[in-house]
């Protein structure tokens, strides 16, 4: 299978990040991949109003940021992940960083809720997702072409536990859509990807973006980029650069988890 991961700078703007997006969506379709991931929060990144926070972004599901890719799904006969987009949450000013997949007849058959929210100090900047934001309660689980599939966003990364309970039910890819900082990114994304890879001997899918992000105290934070494919073995089968807009394409194959559960028989049982 021919996956793309689409490596974009989501800005304040969200029906421009939403427009491009698609453009970016159909040009891995004529690059004939069959899977698109986007990265986290691909359709809004701004600072959050003091008093309302993501609200006025937020939207339900299906809403305006998904009904477009689920006709170009329907149309076109692919499956898509929205890394995540701002859900509104009944009764409440925070919401959720939810993710959600379309498969290939234009369905929503899975939405992943955030588990894990950032609250952090990076480069003396405040991040504090959990002032925002409501975290996922679950793990979800879907399909695509015949792969089983674990969705995560982001600083569930650093989770492991997650990641093994994915194992446990036989995937055989993770996604991770991401907005890494920079300083993090540098840092731990691709050893964490790997690792991920490496202990569950599964395929892990990491779009992500680059540009600003904005942090509590409003200065802007770069993102880190190199969206990657990992095979089950930890190699990187893929990645893209620190700083531009791009389209990462890969091929995934079920030989390669069979080979690799095949070595290491006692990991995934």
């Amino acid at each position: 299978m021919k996956i793309a991961l689409l490596q974009l700078n989501a800005m304040n703007d969200k029906k421009k990040n939403i427009q491009r997006a698609i453009e970016l969506t159909l040009k891995a379709i004529g690059g004939g991949a069959e899977f698109i991931l986007l990265p986290e929060v691909f359709n809004y990144r701004g600072v959050p109003d003091p008093k309302s926070g993501y609200h006025r972004i937020a939207e339900t599901i299906p809403g305006e940021s998904a009904i477009p890719f689920m006709i170009i799904a329907r149309a076109r006969k692919v499956s898509i992940l929205l890394g995540s987009i701002y859900e509104k949450a009944k009764g409440s000013k925070k919401v959720y960083n939810t993710s959600i997949f379309i498969n290939a007849d234009g369905e929503i058959k899975a939405e992943y809720r955030k588990m894990n929210l950032f609250d952090a100090h990076v480069d003396g900047k405040i991040f504090k997702e959990s002032r925002y934001f409501l975290a996922g309660k679950k793990s979800i689980l879907t399909k695509v072409n015949g792969f089983k599939v674990g969705i995560s966003v982001c600083y569930d990364l650093r989770f492991p536990e997650l990641y093994r309970n994915y194992a446990k039910a036989k995937v055989d890819m993770v996604c991770v859509p991401s907005s890494f900082t920079r300083t993090t990114g540098r840092a731990h994304w691709e050893i964490l990807l790997r690792a991920r890879a490496i202990e569950n001997l599964c395929y892990v899918l990491a779009p992500g973006q680059i540009g600003f992000l904005g942090g509590d105290r409003l200065q802007p934070v770069p993102a880190h980029g190199h969206s990657m494919v990992v095979d089950p073995w930890g190699s990187i089968v893929a990645c893209g650069s620190g700083d531009k807009e791009e389209i990462v394409y890969a091929e995934v194959n079920k030989d390669k988890i069979i080979e690799a559960r095949q070595k290491l028989p006692g990991i995934v049982k």
